[in-house]
């Protein structure tokens, strides 16, 4: 094939002919055909192509395309990009994502998507991820198939999650108390090994898995957690906490739980691996009892009373009863231990425990009366009530006022003990901020969709919980800034996030992208959370 050109006589302008050989069957001879594709410029001599040539090349061109396959976008497009840029911020400044690349090289950016979305739709299950991902900029970019999800959990191993546990406790820990509680977590799994029926604590009439988190007191966020079979109670969990502590490789490791976790057995543990703790007890056990009645009215003075916490209070040093046995010689050591006994007294507390407990008392006699007793109330209505059954009068109940008198006497008073924290005030404050704990698990189980368990393998379940896990970090940071600057007057989680998340990123055709117009609220928004705006070029 050849180009030809041609000036016509005429009007004087060189046309452009294509020329292209052929064989004339007919003649037996090889022939040139020509066809016009274009003229020169009489000015600049340049080449102007035919519409017929023109249109006829972008046929050419739309063909090959199709055969090789998508080509990059030639308009522009936009996608919502305020609340996850948020998170891009938060995951450097805590070091989440660092420390995810690092641990999981090949799959960190879809195990952060993953999180981002549950993070910002609230409750939703994990197959609307293909609709939220292709709205919104995200670090995977892509979708993820429910096929796609479940191979990512199951392909998150054990060696790898511990490891970044490890590296966020590096972070942070060393500094801080460390909150521990569990949760019961329901399942209609009948093959998951953990999942057995306990004292379920959303009083959930199904098998459940018991999950156990580790919380900064400072920083408010979570540090590790572990799946437990759902029959362990929480006073046994104790030396699995230590296995888990002594693996974050603390030297100072110091530790607040509630009164649910209260035994000789778990103090003694502390005390042998040289935990610093502080721990809810029961105002009915005998070294607290015999205090608090040789102060129970000295303390509920001015002198004692702090209006910060308001609280009354008084503490005092005394001796825990060690004892130890020794493993190779079943020998059983003894020795006298130093420990801080604080206790409290609170009159809204007080009014609180009478009002729930004359709740009780009531529905105690609505069942002694109707007949319909509970098999778990035997004791309590042994306890506060004398009856007795006639043919005419029917049930007749006396309250047992001694008893009724004495569980009364104990309303509005609480106990800590610490073998760390001599002052009462600090550790009271420490103690409050255990309830970050179980806000954490509220969140976990409501907006994370942790209400129940909805895998089938052990492997997906895991990989499930860490997700959440991590999306528990996002969380746990915003919660903990709206606190701080008193944003919850204004905003739920949920009104603050859908105020960032308008925010979209433009993307013009080659690349280039830009931000749209943020509003001031929006540009303190990020001020509040620590986060300098996103630059809008």
């Amino acid at each position: 094939m050849s180009l030809v050109h041609l000036k016509n006589k005429k009007n004087g302008i060189t046309y452009v002919y294509e020329s292209e050989g052929y064989w004339d069957k007919e003649k037996k001879q090889t022939r040139n055909r020509r066809k016009c594709i274009g003229k020169l410029d009489p000015v600049t001599g340049k080449f102007i192509p035919s519409k017929k040539y023109t249109d006829g090349l972008k046929e050419i061109i739309n063909q090959k395309e199709k055969k090789r396959g998508p080509v990059a976008s030639t308009t522009y497009q936009r996608r919502f990009y305020g609340a996850t840029y948020l998170f891009d911020a938060i995951g450097a400044k805590l070091g989440l994502t660092d420390d995810l690349s690092q641990c999981f090289p090949e799959s960190y950016q879809q195990i952060l998507s993953l999180a981002y979305y549950l993070v910002l739709e609230d409750r939703n299950p994990m197959s609307r991820f293909p609709r939220w991902a292709k709205t919104h900029v995200h670090p995977y970019g892509k979708n993820l198939s429910s096929q796609r999800s479940s191979e990512l959990f199951g392909s998150i191993t054990e060696n790898a999650k511990h490891h970044f546990f490890l590296l966020q406790s590096k972070r942070r820990v060393r500094e801080e108390y460390l909150a521990y509680d569990t949760t019961s977590v329901s399942s209609y799994s009948k093959v998951l090994k953990q999942v057995k029926y306990g004292k379920n604590k959303d009083h959930d009439p199904l098998p459940q898995i018991n999950l156990a988190l580790l919380y900064g007191e400072t920083s408010g966020l979570p540090v590790a957690y572990r799946k437990l079979p759902g029959n362990i109670a929480d006073v046994k969990t104790i030396r699995t906490l230590l296995a888990d502590v002594d693996f974050l490789k603390q030297k100072k490791v110091k530790i607040v739980m509630d009164r649910g976790f209260y035994s000789e057995k778990n103090i003694n543990a502390f005390y042998q691996d040289h935990v610093k703790f502080l721990i809810g007890v029961r105002t009915s056990l005998k070294f607290v009892r015999k205090t608090l009645d040789d102060v129970r009215q000295k303390m509920i003075t001015r002198a004692h009373y702090d209006s910060g916490c308001n609280l009354y209070y008084e503490s005092f040093l005394t001796d825990w009863d060690y004892s130890e046995v020794k493993k190779r010689t079943g020998e059983i050591m003894t020795d006298k231990k130093r420990l801080y006994l604080h206790l409290y007294y609170n009159d809204q507390k007080a009014t609180d425990d009478k009002m729930t407990f004359n709740k009780l008392l009531d529905r105690l006699e609505e069942e002694l009366q109707s007949g319909r007793r509970n098999p778990e109330h035997e004791k309590l209505y042994a306890r506060y009530y004398e009856w007795k059954e006639t043919p005419i009068r029917g049930i007749s109940l006396t309250p047992k006022v001694e008893a009724i008198a004495k569980a009364e006497k104990d309303f509005g008073y609480f106990a800590l003990i610490s073998n760390g924290i001599k002052d009462p005030i600090e550790a009271v404050e420490i103690y409050r901020t255990k309830d970050l704990i179980e806000k954490a698990f509220g969140n976990l189980k409501e907006r994370l969709n942790l209400r129940r368990t909805s895998v089938s393998s052990e492997e997906n379940l895991e990989g499930k919980l860490f997700i959440q896990f991590i999306a528990l970090f996002y969380l746990s940071y915003i919660k903990k800034a709206m606190s701080d600057h008193q944003l919850f007057k204004k905003y739920t989680i949920q009104e603050l996030l859908d105020e960032l998340d308008v925010v979209e990123q433009y993307w013009q055709p080659g690349g280039h992208k830009h931000i749209g117009e943020l509003t001031k609220k929006q540009m303190d928004l990020y001020q509040f959370l620590g986060v300098d705006p996103p630059a809008l070029v």
